[in-house]
Protein backbone atom coordinates (compact mmCIF):
# COMPACT_ATOMS: atom_id res chain seq x y z
CA UNK A 1 0.00 0.00 0.00
CA UNK A 2 3.07 2.65 0.65
CA UNK A 3 4.92 1.60 -2.52
CA UNK A 4 1.89 2.42 -4.46
CA UNK A 5 1.08 5.48 -2.51
CA UNK A 6 4.62 6.43 -3.49
CA UNK A 7 4.81 6.13 -6.74
CA UNK A 8 1.14 8.08 -7.23
CA UNK A 9 2.70 10.63 -5.05
CA UNK A 10 6.12 10.45 -6.72
CA UNK A 11 4.55 11.30 -10.19
CA UNK A 12 2.13 13.66 -8.96
CA UNK A 13 4.54 15.71 -7.10
CA UNK A 14 7.11 15.57 -10.32
CA UNK A 15 4.59 16.78 -12.40
CA UNK A 16 3.39 19.40 -9.90
CA UNK A 17 7.55 20.31 -10.04
CA UNK A 18 7.20 20.48 -13.90
CA UNK A 19 4.40 23.03 -13.66
CA UNK A 20 6.01 24.93 -11.17
CA UNK A 21 9.85 25.03 -12.01
CA UNK A 22 9.63 28.73 -13.49
CA UNK A 23 7.39 30.16 -10.91
CA UNK A 24 8.95 32.43 -7.70
CA UNK A 25 8.76 29.09 -5.45
CA UNK A 26 10.47 26.95 -7.73
CA UNK A 27 13.50 26.85 -5.76
CA UNK A 28 11.60 25.95 -2.44
CA UNK A 29 11.25 22.04 -3.79
CA UNK A 30 12.20 19.94 -1.70
CA UNK A 31 15.26 17.61 -2.69
CA UNK A 32 13.48 13.67 -2.73
CA UNK A 33 16.99 12.08 -3.96
CA UNK A 34 18.63 11.95 -0.54
CA UNK A 35 17.36 10.40 2.69
CA UNK A 36 14.15 12.07 5.15
CA UNK A 37 16.27 14.05 7.74
CA UNK A 38 13.56 14.09 10.93
CA UNK A 39 14.38 15.74 13.79
CA UNK A 40 12.70 14.37 16.97
CA UNK A 41 12.96 14.06 21.11
CA UNK A 42 14.08 11.07 22.02
CA UNK A 43 11.46 9.35 24.02
CA UNK A 44 9.18 8.54 22.20
CA UNK A 45 9.38 10.10 19.19
CA UNK A 46 13.34 9.10 18.20
CA UNK A 47 12.50 4.89 19.53
CA UNK A 48 9.13 4.56 17.50
CA UNK A 49 11.52 6.61 14.26
CA UNK A 50 13.75 3.86 14.86
CA UNK A 51 11.41 1.19 14.85
CA UNK A 52 9.54 2.23 11.79
CA UNK A 53 12.80 2.90 10.13
CA UNK A 54 13.63 -0.76 8.59
CA UNK A 55 9.66 -0.90 7.54
CA UNK A 56 9.93 2.39 5.66
CA UNK A 57 13.59 1.32 4.35
CA UNK A 58 11.72 -1.55 2.67
CA UNK A 59 9.43 0.77 0.89
CA UNK A 60 12.58 2.75 -0.51
CA UNK A 61 12.19 5.72 1.91
CA UNK A 62 15.37 5.82 3.99
CA UNK A 63 15.48 8.50 6.98
CA UNK A 64 17.90 10.17 9.28
CA UNK A 65 17.38 10.60 12.82
CA UNK A 66 18.32 13.41 14.65
CA UNK A 67 17.71 13.71 17.79
CA UNK A 68 16.90 17.14 20.28
CA UNK A 69 17.10 17.84 23.78
CA UNK A 70 14.84 21.08 23.54
CA UNK A 71 11.09 22.05 21.93
CA UNK A 72 12.76 24.81 19.84
CA UNK A 73 15.88 23.71 17.54
CA UNK A 74 13.94 21.18 15.69
CA UNK A 75 11.29 23.90 14.87
CA UNK A 76 14.17 26.31 13.99
CA UNK A 77 16.24 24.20 11.91
CA UNK A 78 13.13 23.13 9.79
CA UNK A 79 11.98 26.59 9.18
CA UNK A 80 15.69 26.73 8.28
CA UNK A 81 15.87 23.94 6.05
CA UNK A 82 17.86 22.02 8.00
CA UNK A 83 15.62 19.30 8.32
CA UNK A 84 13.09 18.02 6.36
CA UNK A 85 10.59 17.21 8.85
CA UNK A 86 9.98 17.08 13.02
CA UNK A 87 7.92 14.76 15.09
CA UNK A 88 7.56 15.94 18.74
CA UNK A 89 5.06 18.50 19.67
CA UNK A 90 1.33 19.34 19.80
CA UNK A 91 -0.26 22.05 17.73
CA UNK A 92 -0.87 24.45 20.82
CA UNK A 93 3.29 24.68 20.58
CA UNK A 94 3.42 24.77 17.43
CA UNK A 95 0.60 27.39 16.98
CA UNK A 96 2.58 29.60 19.64
CA UNK A 97 6.10 28.47 18.19
CA UNK A 98 4.49 30.24 14.69
CA UNK A 99 2.95 33.13 16.13
CA UNK A 100 6.32 34.36 18.17
CA UNK A 101 8.88 33.78 15.61
CA UNK A 102 7.02 34.62 12.32
CA UNK A 103 7.57 31.31 10.80
CA UNK A 104 4.70 29.17 8.96
CA UNK A 105 5.33 25.43 9.93
CA UNK A 106 2.37 23.28 9.51
CA UNK A 107 0.46 19.79 10.62
CA UNK A 108 1.14 17.09 8.50
CA UNK A 109 -0.41 13.99 10.50
CA UNK A 110 -1.46 13.30 14.63
CA UNK A 111 0.25 10.23 15.84
CA UNK A 112 0.35 10.18 19.60
CA UNK A 113 -1.07 11.48 22.82
CA UNK A 114 1.57 11.97 25.70
CA UNK A 115 -0.81 12.62 28.97
CA UNK A 116 1.04 15.17 31.12
CA UNK A 117 1.59 14.60 34.36
CA UNK A 118 2.61 15.73 38.30
CA UNK A 119 5.06 13.91 40.17
CA UNK A 120 6.82 14.62 43.28
CA UNK A 121 9.59 12.66 45.33
CA UNK A 122 8.21 14.20 48.28
CA UNK A 123 4.41 13.60 48.85
CA UNK A 124 2.49 10.19 47.54
CA UNK A 125 -0.91 12.32 46.71
CA UNK A 126 -1.80 15.83 45.84
CA UNK A 127 -3.94 15.86 49.62
CA UNK A 128 -0.44 15.94 51.47
CA UNK A 129 0.81 18.98 49.22
CA UNK A 130 1.38 21.47 51.86
CA UNK A 131 0.17 25.26 52.14
CA UNK A 132 2.28 27.22 49.85
CA UNK A 133 4.12 24.53 48.16
CA UNK A 134 6.61 24.56 45.12
CA UNK A 135 5.76 23.77 42.12
CA UNK A 136 7.56 23.45 39.38
CA UNK A 137 6.01 24.32 35.35
CA UNK A 138 7.14 24.64 31.91
CA UNK A 139 8.08 27.60 30.75
CA UNK A 140 6.56 27.28 27.14
CA UNK A 141 3.01 29.20 26.70
CA UNK A 142 0.88 25.74 25.64
CA UNK A 143 2.94 23.61 28.25
CA UNK A 144 2.38 26.23 30.91
CA UNK A 145 -1.46 26.38 30.18
CA UNK A 146 -1.23 22.71 29.95
CA UNK A 147 -0.41 22.70 32.60
CA UNK A 148 -2.70 24.75 34.17
CA UNK A 149 -5.74 23.53 32.73
CA UNK A 150 -4.28 19.71 34.83
CA UNK A 151 -3.92 21.61 37.86
CA UNK A 152 -7.50 22.74 37.55
CA UNK A 153 -8.99 19.68 36.65
CA UNK A 154 -6.89 18.10 40.33
CA UNK A 155 -8.73 21.14 41.90
CA UNK A 156 -5.83 22.81 43.23
CA UNK A 157 -5.87 26.25 40.97
CA UNK A 158 -9.39 27.80 39.72
CA UNK A 159 -8.23 29.52 36.27
CA UNK A 160 -10.17 32.52 34.53
CA UNK A 161 -10.82 30.66 30.74
CA UNK A 162 -10.69 27.03 31.93
CA UNK A 163 -10.95 26.20 28.06
CA UNK A 164 -8.07 28.53 27.11
CA UNK A 165 -4.87 26.10 25.94
CA UNK A 166 -2.63 29.18 26.22
CA UNK A 167 -3.32 30.11 30.09
CA UNK A 168 -0.85 32.12 32.16
CA UNK A 169 -0.13 32.49 36.03
CA UNK A 170 -1.72 35.29 35.43
CA UNK A 171 -5.08 33.73 34.61
CA UNK A 172 -5.12 32.02 38.14
CA UNK A 173 -8.11 33.48 40.03
CA UNK A 174 -7.93 30.95 43.08
CA UNK A 175 -4.99 29.22 44.70
CA UNK A 176 -6.36 27.52 47.80
CA UNK A 177 -2.75 25.79 48.86
CA UNK A 178 -0.91 29.45 47.70
CA UNK A 179 1.12 27.15 45.66
CA UNK A 180 4.44 29.00 44.41
CA UNK A 181 5.10 28.19 40.97
CA UNK A 182 8.49 28.43 39.16
CA UNK A 183 8.92 28.19 35.28
CA UNK A 184 11.59 26.47 33.99
CA UNK A 185 12.73 24.97 30.45
CA UNK A 186 10.90 21.66 29.89
CA UNK A 187 14.05 19.52 29.36
CA UNK A 188 14.79 20.44 33.23
CA UNK A 189 12.10 19.89 35.20
CA UNK A 190 12.70 15.69 35.54
CA UNK A 191 16.37 17.39 37.24
CA UNK A 192 14.98 19.55 39.77
CA UNK A 193 12.12 16.95 41.22
CA UNK A 194 14.32 16.60 44.31
CA UNK A 195 14.04 20.63 44.99
CA UNK A 196 10.45 21.28 44.37
CA UNK A 197 7.23 19.69 46.12
CA UNK A 198 5.77 18.97 42.55
CA UNK A 199 6.42 19.31 39.41
CA UNK A 200 4.56 19.11 35.85
CA UNK A 201 6.33 17.54 33.35
CA UNK A 202 6.05 16.35 29.89
CA UNK A 203 6.12 12.79 29.74
CA UNK A 204 8.88 12.58 26.73
CA UNK A 205 10.88 14.10 29.63
CA UNK A 206 9.22 12.14 32.19
CA UNK A 207 10.04 8.45 30.12
CA UNK A 208 13.80 10.02 29.81
CA UNK A 209 13.90 10.19 33.21
CA UNK A 210 12.74 6.66 34.27
CA UNK A 211 9.43 8.19 35.42
CA UNK A 212 6.62 5.66 35.08
CA UNK A 213 3.67 8.29 34.43
CA UNK A 214 0.92 5.58 35.18
CA UNK A 215 1.99 4.84 38.19
CA UNK A 216 4.92 7.55 39.71
CA UNK A 217 1.90 10.61 38.81
CA UNK A 218 -0.05 12.28 41.73
CA UNK A 219 -2.09 13.32 38.46
CA UNK A 220 -2.32 12.46 34.89
CA UNK A 221 -4.07 13.49 31.83
CA UNK A 222 -6.53 11.28 30.37
CA UNK A 223 -7.12 9.33 27.25
CA UNK A 224 -9.22 11.71 26.34
CA UNK A 225 -6.11 14.79 26.29
CA UNK A 226 -6.30 17.05 23.15
CA UNK A 227 -2.58 17.31 23.07
CA UNK A 228 -1.49 15.18 20.08
CA UNK A 229 1.94 14.76 18.82
CA UNK A 230 2.18 15.98 15.57
CA UNK A 231 4.55 15.37 12.53
CA UNK A 232 5.22 18.69 11.06
CA UNK A 233 6.94 19.93 7.67
CA UNK A 234 6.55 23.07 5.68
CA UNK A 235 4.30 23.99 3.14
CA UNK A 236 6.81 23.87 0.34
CA UNK A 237 7.37 19.61 1.26
CA UNK A 238 4.61 18.91 2.79
CA UNK A 239 3.24 16.73 -0.20
CA UNK A 240 6.93 15.02 -0.39
CA UNK A 241 5.62 11.50 -0.82
CA UNK A 242 8.20 10.60 1.65
CA UNK A 243 6.87 12.74 4.41
CA UNK A 244 3.45 11.53 3.18
CA UNK A 245 4.95 7.66 3.74
CA UNK A 246 6.49 8.55 7.22
CA UNK A 247 3.04 9.56 8.32
CA UNK A 248 1.47 6.73 7.11
CA UNK A 249 3.68 3.97 8.71
CA UNK A 250 3.23 6.29 12.02
CA UNK A 251 -0.31 6.01 11.86
CA UNK A 252 -0.05 2.14 10.73
CA UNK A 253 -1.77 -0.48 13.26
CA UNK A 254 2.51 -2.02 13.60
CA UNK A 255 2.80 1.36 15.37
CA UNK A 256 -0.28 1.51 17.46
CA UNK A 257 0.31 -1.94 18.78
CA UNK A 258 4.10 -0.96 18.70
CA UNK A 259 3.12 1.72 21.23
CA UNK A 260 1.07 0.01 23.24
CA UNK A 261 3.13 -2.66 24.11
CA UNK A 262 6.20 -0.52 25.03
CA UNK A 263 5.01 2.14 26.68
CA UNK A 264 1.63 1.27 28.67
CA UNK A 265 -0.20 3.34 28.71
CA UNK A 266 1.96 6.65 29.18
CA UNK A 267 2.13 7.18 25.26
CA UNK A 268 -1.58 6.44 23.37
CA UNK A 269 -1.68 6.30 19.53
CA UNK A 270 -3.93 9.02 18.31
CA UNK A 271 -7.43 8.86 17.08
Amino acid sequence: MIRRTLLTLAAAVAAAGALAACGPGANKAADASGPLIVGATAVPHAEILEHIKPLLAAEGVNIEIKVFNDYVQPNTQLAERRLDVNYFQTKPYLDEFNASRGSDLITVAGVHVEPLGAYSRRYKSLAELPQGAQVAVPNDASSIGRSLILLQKAGLVRLKDPANPLQSLRDIVDNPKGLRFRELESATLPRVLDQVDMAVINTNYALDAGLKPKTDALTLEGADSPYVNYVVARPDNRDDPRIVALAAMLRSEAVRDFIAAKYDGAVIPAA
